[in-house]
Parts: structure tokens; sequence; C-alpha cells
């Protein structure tokens, strides 16, 4: 029987919990900032940079309609952690329990960071895909690794930008904002372009698997044209 076109493979479901779950921890993540030598930087930057990963894989293998259903996922699973963060948090806590100060301390300010990331993740990520896409057409399928860097920067540096602002402003001190955001667009980067080689192999495996590789030729890039699979 002939597989539909709209349908999804188990790899590809594979791919959406991690990626969900990568944004989920990264919002708590975010909550805590810390400091290595000189530098500024969220908890964040120890998962967050995974999504990307799996945004660049998805649109290589399975194209952008999948990497766009792969988005709104996670925003919504996003949205619906963070929701339950909050009323949990608004419950008045038992008695006997003492530990409301660090609850709220992590999602006290989850909405606000949520908020922020919300808006910052959709057009970062979709900025992602729609690079890897594009690039992907106009060089007939070559430089995987240009394409994936390239797009991590366009997707980070539009995330970094929206996220810091909305959601740190007034946390953090405003001289201590710009040096947050360029030096987390830069290790994010980097940390692409350290796991590039196994990112190669996992994109080649999953082809090879999946016989799978997908131009975007025609396609339309409105992101919420979400039933188009």
């Amino acid at each position: 029987m002939k597989e539909k076109e709209n349908s999804v493979s188990v790899l590809f479901l594979l791919f959406s919990t991690l990626f969900c779950v990568c944004l989920i921890t990264a919002n708590v993540l975010e909550t805590k900032q810390i400091s290595v030598g000189p530098l500024s930087l969220t908890g964040g930057l120890i998962v967050f940079p995974v999504s990307y990963i799996i945004n660049d894989c998805v649109c290589e293998v399975w194209g952008y309609r999948k990497a766009r259903l792969l988005i709104w996922l996670g925003f919504i699973m996003n949205f619906f952690f963070v929701s339950l963060g909050a009323i949990c948090d608004a419950i008045p806590g038992a008695p006997y329990w003492h530990n409301d100060a660090g609850f709220h301390a992590v999602f006290g300010l989850a909405p606000r960071i949520a908020m922020a990331s919300f808006v910052a993740f959709l057009l970062g990520s979709f900025a992602n895909a729609y690079v890897m896409s594009r690039m992907k057409i106009h060089d007939a399928g070559r430089n995987f690794s240009a394409r994936a860097i390239l797009s991590t920067v366009a997707g980070e540096s539009i995330d970094s930008v929206i996220f810091f602002p909305l959601a740190l402003g007034g946390v953090v001190p405003a001289t201590e904002l710009p040096k947050l955001m360029l030096w987390q667009v830069l290790l994010k980067t980097l940390y692409e372009v350290v796991v590039l080689p196994v990112t190669i192999r996992v994109v080649a495996f999953l082809k090879h698997h999946e016989h799978s590789d997908v131009y975007d030729d025609g396609l339309s890039y409105n992101i919420f044209k979400i039933r188009e699979l």
C-alpha cells in the first residue's frame, strides 16, 4: 500500500519528541544566569542549540513542510508546559511546604520568559528553516555544512535580539544585555560547528534510512500553512 504524502515516520516522531523536550528544558534553564570567566550566559545555552540542529536535520531530509510542523508542535508543547507551571505556581502551597520561593523563582519568571521565547523561537526557527531550504535549492544540494552554519547564525541572531530584551530587560543590567546576546549567538554557532561532523552523519543516515532528500521547489513559505505536510 502506498504511503500517504502527509504521513510521518517513526524517526520524524522521535526527532519531534526530542525537539519539544529541548525547548521545554531550555525555558527552565534560561532562568539561571551563569558566568564563565568574563562571559555572562544563561543556562539555556546547554540545550537550546540542539533544537536548531534538529531543525536543520528535519529541513534537510524531510523539507520545509515538515520543519514547519515541527516548529509549531514545539510551540504548542512549550506553551502547554509553561501554562501548567504558571497555574501550579499560582495555587497556594500546603502549610507544611516551605519551598514557595524556590518554585516561584523558576516558574514565576517562566511566563515572561516563555512569552519572549515564543516570539523569538518562532521567528528564529522559521528563519533557520527558510535559509536552509533556500540555500539547498540554490546550491543544488551541495554545501550542507555552509547552510547549516549560516542558517544557525540567521536564526540565533533573530532569536537573541528578540528574546533577551523582552525576557531579561530589567533583570539583567542594560550594559550586560548586548554582551549577553552577542556571546549567545557566537557560542551557539560554535556549538553547531563543533557537532557538525555528527550532524552530517546523522543527516546521511536519515536520508539513507528514510529514502528522502526533499527540495522545496515551488513551496509556499507561509508559516501558517500547517496542514500542508
